[in-house]
């Protein structure tokens, strides 16, 4: 049993690291600053969530009080937050959480991280290339084009007047356009993630700003509707209003924080991460609570809890816009076009993140060398992706996005939690090992940021946490029958 729990070293992880560069073996190129860091947090933080989750949250769990529920949110990942910086400066080696907790916890929680992993970067872009879809449809509506229904829908869903989809090609279109992009380099996909961010910022300021005068005061009474339970249109029970509301959204909404994690899994690229990553991970979160609030303030105003029920349901942005604020027609278009950009560069953040976690557990023996190759002109994980674009394809195009949104979050919650305690355990096990940021106020911030978490867990519901126990079930056969013998610790 002891060698479920081996542990690589600090000293070992960046010996290997080291040895590589300096003997020439093909290693990820160090192309990314501070800056682009930044911009490659907001680029995965705001997109499907902020566009998608707000509304659904204020419908189904909070009402307009889930501002309050973004704030829990916040709060959460803030914490979590400081611990990932922490290990990010420590450790930078690709890989994120699965790195860090090799180092803390041993090899089989290594592998139920990064088998857990799989659920946010994989499962999440899956579930936002969906969404992508749907939007695409709205703005080819304003161009009097539309794709059939059958072709941008999943063969379980089906219209109102009866028609089934077959396969949601706009979906698998944009996760290879995006695969090809990472093959091609992370720097080219860094630039063209900078446009993309400063366009989707800058519509989302503008929604604030114009929308603010549009406000209803009367939408926000009361804040915290009494707590009782809302029945949706699936027949779905909810709990909506007070504490357990705010709770529920709060578990909801994280979806629209994933990927600030994701800066971390990029430490190998970057110029010096012991400096750039704190930077690149709080800086990013900072920036996307504020604007988030700020949104979820202006939506709400606008329109009411009522008509994210029914009417504005999907695109709920765009329905705001086109209903309420009649002067602004022409920013519902761009709104759409911003949450098309918003889209894509989360979708990008997320393949980044998946195949740079596969490289090191790869790198680690626990999974085939194929997912560690590199190009011997990119110098990227070229298979990894490759390999990535076929089973987030499948799901983009064949299942539907609601199923894998709740996972994507209940996942990433879970490996907060474990980043969050092997903060407190490296600080015991390790405590002379050089930090370039350090958590403060340890063990209280680290065991703050479990409870927060774990909370949000919490609210997601029976479920959702069958459906992670399944995931990780599938995940030990996987590691007893494969990784555990192939492990480079165990040779």
């Amino acid at each position: 049993m002891s060698n479920l729990f081996r542990k690589k070293s600090l000293k070992e992880l960046m010996q290997d690291h080291v040895v590589g560069e300096v003997s020439g073996e093909h290693t990820l190129k160090r192309t990314l600053t501070a800056t682009s860091l930044i911009f490659l947090g907001i680029g995965a933080i705001i997109g499907a969530g902020l566009f998608v989750r707000t509304a659904a949250a204020a419908a189904n769990n909070a009402g307009p009080s889930v501002t309050l529920a973004f704030m829990v949110a916040g709060i959460g990942c803030a914490l979590a937050g400081l611990c990932y910086a922490e290990f990010a400066s420590m450790i930078p080696i690709a890989g994120s959480a699965y790195t860090y907790s090799y180092a803390t916890m041993g090899e089989l929680v290594a592998w139920i991280i990064g088998w857990d992993l799989v659920l946010e970067y994989a499962l999440g872009a899956a579930c936002v290339g969906i969404a992508w879809s749907e939007y695409l449809n709205k703005l080819l509506a304003y161009m009097g084009m539309n794709i059939p229904y059958e072709w941008c829908h999943s063969p379980f869903e089906a219209s109102a007047a009866g028609v089934h989809g077959l396969m949601n090609a706009p979906a698998l279109f944009i996760i290879l356009m995006l695969s090809l992009l990472l093959i091609k380099g992370t720097k080219e996909s860094a630039l063209v993630n900078g446009f993309i961010v400063l366009s989707k910022v800058a519509i989302v300021v503008l929604f604030i700003v114009f929308g603010w005068s549009y406000i209803n005061p009367a939408n926000h009474i009361p804040y915290i509707p009494e707590a009782t339970t809302y029945v949706d249109m699936q027949g779905v029970p909810h709990n909506f209003g007070g504490i357990m509301g705010i709770l529920a959204a709060a578990g909801v909404v994280f979806f629209a924080f994933i990927g600030f994690d994701a800066v971390s899994t990029a430490a190998q690229e970057s110029i010096n991460p012991k400096k750039d990553m704190p930077i690149g991970i709080l800086g990013s979160l900072a920036i996307c609570t504020v604007l988030y609030i700020l949104f979820a303030h202006v939506l709400t105003g606008i329109a009411t809890t009522e008509d994210f029920r029914h009417a504005g349901r999907e695109a709920s942005v765009t329905f705001a816009i086109q209903t309420y604020m009649h002067d602004y027609q022409w920013l519902a278009k761009l709104v759409t076009v911003a949450i098309l950009a918003g889209f894509s560069s989360v979708i990008l953040v997320m393949l980044l993140g998946q195949s740079r976690v596969f490289y090191s557990m790869s790198k680690d023996g626990l999974l085939p060398k194929v997912f560690s190759e590199l190009h011997p002109t990119y110098h990227t994980p070229y298979k990894s992706n490759l390999i990535l674009f076929v089973f987030v394809g499948l799901f983009a195009a064949f299942v539907p996005g609601d199923i894998v949104g709740d996972m994507t979050s209940i996942g990433t919650l879970f490996a907060f939690i474990l980043v969050c305690a092997g903060v407190i355990i490296m600080r015991k096990t390790d405590p002379d090992a050089v930090r370039g940021f350090k958590t403060p106020l340890v063990p209280l911030v680290p065991i703050l940021g479990m409870l927060v978490c774990g909370a949000m867990v919490f609210g997601l519901g029976l479920p959702n946490w069958i459906r992670l126990l399944v995931w990780l079930l599938i995940g030990f056969v996987i590691y007893f029958g494969y990784s555990q013998k192939n492990s480079k610790l165990n040779k």
